[in-house]
Order: C-alpha cells, then structure tokens, then sequence
C-alpha cells in the first residue's frame, strides 16, 4: 500500500455564515497525482487555500507525513514541503522572471542554483525570457513562471489551482505535459482543474466535489468514463 503523504479528515470550511466545505475527507498517496474536479463554488479552492494555511478550518484534520499541520502559518507549511501554485498565477508583474524564481526560494539558505537550473530545463523560455518582467509574459509563459517559482522551494507536495485557466488548448496540453514530467521527478501534485477531461486523464484518482461534498471518487481513468461526471463535466 502507498505512504499517504497528506491526509485530509473530515475538513469543514467557512466564509462568513457559508459553508464551503461541509466534512470531506480524502488521501494523498506519495508520488501520485490527486485531482478535484467540480463547478465554481464547489469549494476546492478553498480547500487548497485551507491546506496551504491561508485559511482557518472551521474543524477537521489536515495531516501533512503524519503531523497536523492546522494552526500552522503559510510559511511554516511551505517549510515542511508544501506548496501552491494560486489561481490566477500572482506573480510579480515589476520584477524579472529569475527574480521570481529567486523568491520561490526565499525560505531556503542552500545553494539554490540546481534547482534554478532544473526550472530553466522544464520550462526554456523562461530561460530565453530571464531578465524580462514577469508582467511582459504571456499568459501561458506567466502559469509558466508560477509553477518553476512554486518548485523553487524545493516541496513535495505542489497543489495546483486552476493552471489551465485562461489558456489556449495547446498551452494546456504543454502545461500538462510539464506536470506529469514534474511528478515523474517525485513531486506529488493536488490538482484542481476546471478542465475536468485533461485532470482526469493525468491524475492517478479523482474526487468530485459537489457544494462542499465529496460526491464521486476513483481512479481518473474510472471517473472519466463515468456517466454522471461525462454528463455534468466533459459536455457528452
């Protein structure tokens, strides 16, 4: 059986008076890609967001290699080798691509330039672009520079959230491709994709998140010949 590398416990979430997320519970096995799939409001941004200490749990358990880690500030989290690359890809418009990169690895006080190295291989025109401001990159280049900067820290989970948001199919398929080669490399990915048929085909399980429910779970390839979620979430 897999080590689970994260394991989430009956997780409740809430804004305000709203519940956003209503008790899930779900694992992360070492090495593999996890997906959340489900409409806007579903709550799997906040669950990311609730992992990576950004949020306050209203209840329930977050246990990252055995050891709770609710309470824990965002800082703290990244330390112990967790990671998030955010919706919409916040990163410095005003500084340079290698900046950025820089400041994914701003936690770190070891050499860092194998790891910049490894960056510049994955993703080459990040290389070609290095002393240009992040603000001038495509879109595609900038989810791009968000991902080499979240790998800067070295993690070992990297939770992803929506990277194919915005882009143009063949940028996906490119930023997909980048994903399993960076979970070929060791890195367990959380994913969550509004692109439920490009999630489902890469991750190794799914869960469906349904207001704040987990509703469906399998295997992504399961789960993409599944009449219910080809009906809600892949058009046929």
């Amino acid at each position: 059986m897999s080590e689970i590398i994260l394991s989430i416990k009956d997780l409740k979430v809430n804004y305000g008076g709203i519940e956003a997320v209503k008790g899930i519970s779900f694992d992360v096995p070492k090495g593999d890609i996890v997906t959340l799939i489900g409409a806007n409001g579903a709550g799997k941004s906040s669950t990311l967001r609730t992992i990576a200490g950004l949020v306050r749990p209203k209840g329930g358990a977050i246990e990252f290699q055995g050891e709770n880690i609710i309470g824990k500030d965002a800082a703290s989290i990244v330390k112990k080798g967790v990671t998030l690359v955010p919706e919409g890809r916040r990163i410095f418009p005003d500084l340079t691509v290698n900046e950025n990169l820089r400041i994914g690895a701003y936690l770190r006080n070891d050499d860092i330039s194998a790891d910049l190295d490894w960056v510049y291989e994955l993703f080459p025109r990040l290389k070609e672009r290095s002393w240009q401001a992040g603000g001038t990159l495509s879109g595609g280049e900038q989810q791009m520079l968000a991902v080499g900067r979240a790998l800067m820290s070295r993690p070992k989970l990297m939770m992803m959230d929506e990277p194919s948001l915005g882009l143009a199919p063949l940028i996906v398929r490119d930023i997909f491709s980048i994903i399993k080669e960076i979970n070929k490399r060791g890195v367990t990915i959380l994913l969550i994709e509004q692109n439920a048929n490009m999630a489902l085909s890469t991750a190794h399980m799914g869960y469906v998140l349904e207001t704040g429910r987990i509703t469906l779970s399998g295997p992504g390839k399961e789960l993409l010949a599944n009449e219910a979620v080809k009906a809600a979430y892949l058009g046929t």
